[in-house]
């Protein structure tokens, strides 16, 4: 199916994608923004991946760094600088993209790509919810070892303006772009790793944009009750915080925030919730979902949680998401868990069952 992206789709689709976020995916008002020009601008299209040749080639658009740097600055003549060098030194014809992840931000990543250059955004995700690191949205690429990744970055203010085009192994070139939106002051826009569709439909999220629409209108109706019954989960804890902390660590944010509930629920990150304690008894881990909302309802990015703040958690369990094959690999968590000092990747029985 092809269809047209509508004002209709703009809140729902930003809300739904801030849910799925999971405490990263980007911040809703610079969603709603971007998605309303994109609409001012040109008309944005999105067909499901039915409407293509598997051999097709799409690549992802995405928003790579800390959401709480303090000075980033990713604008939309960005976000095509980062395409134009991507399809610059491309051996095929591009005809499509998709999105990285679900996020407030990121579920519209492509709108402004396709209202200017005509390429349709398609209706997969890399993931179907927010993750921190370019390997886990990476489809599963970093265990080909004859693939070759290319990559076009572009970001930052006018005296820290940073861009770019790499190609190499996957890690290593991940590893450039997320240097840059450090050097950028916080965030990078990027397009990266071309594939063939049928591998992206295999491999990624097919249908994750119309699961985000969906879920945003349920959130719009009935505020996060009615996201977390959509979901099939539930509000766990509620409370104020008493503790929060945030660094900005190999370009990501990583920290921990605790409420003054009687179970002094604990939320770990790296940009996304990573793992949720509540008496000290661990009640879930990346990839369920673990979001925060404020006391107004609204969805808390990670990045914007402050002590005093009345918070609620959310939690759905992964079965119940549109995810990639890589959030069953075990691999791709090391990094992350590194970084946090917590453990939290899925056991081994869930992969073997994945």
């Amino acid at each position: 199916m092809k269809r047209q992206l509508t004002h209709d789709d703009i809140r729902a689709a930003v809300y739904g994608g801030a849910v799925l976020g999971g405490g990263g995916g980007g911040f809703v008002e610079r969603g709603l923004r971007t998605a309303e020009l994109a609409l001012q601008v040109g008309t944005p299209e999105l067909w499901t991946a039915d409407e293509f040749r598997a051999e097709d080639l799409t690549a992802t658009v995405a928003l790579v760094g800390a959401p709480a740097a303090p000075d980033p600055q990713v604008l939309p003549t960005h976000l095509l600088r980062a395409l134009e060098l991507l399809r610059r030194d491309l051996p095929g014809e591009l005809v499509a993209i998709h999105t990285n992840e679900n996020g407030a931000e990121t579920t519209i990543n492509g709108w402004f790509h396709s209202a200017m250059t005509g390429l349709p955004v398609i209706d997969l995700a890399c993931n179907g919810r927010a993750h921190p690191s370019s390997v886990m949205g990476a489809m599963g690429l970093h265990l080909m070892d004859d693939y070759r990744s290319s990559q076009g970055y572009a970001g930052g203010k006018p005296y820290a303006y940073v861009e770019g085009a790499v190609s190499g192994r996957l890690e290593a070139t991940s590893n450039v772009v997320r240097r840059a939106s450090v050097e950028a002051g916080g965030w990078v826009g990027v397009a990266r790793n071309p594939v063939g569709i049928g591998y992206a439909v295999k491999n990624g999220a097919p249908g994750a944009i119309g699961f985000a629409i969906e879920l945003g209108h349920r959130f719009l109706a009935d505020g996060p009750v009615g996201a977390a019954q959509h979901l099939g989960g539930e509000i766990v804890a509620k409370g104020r915080v008493r503790e929060y902390r945030c660094e900005q660590r190999e370009g990501l944010d990583v920290g921990v925030a605790v409420l003054d509930d009687a179970d002094g629920t604990t939320l770990h990150f790296v940009n996304e919730y990573m793992a949720l304690d509540l008496a000290g008894d661990r009640r879930a881990s990346f990839p369920d979902l673990i979001t925060t909302f404020d006391e107004a309802g609204q969805p808390l990015a990670s990045a914007d949680v402050a002590v005093g703040e009345q918070v609620s958690v959310l939690v759905a369990p992964a079965a119940n998401l549109l995810l990639s094959t890589t959030m069953y690999m075990p691999e791709v968590y090391a990094p992350v868990e590194s970084l946090l000092g917590v453990a939290f990747a899925p056991e081994a029985r869930v992969l073997a069952d994945a």
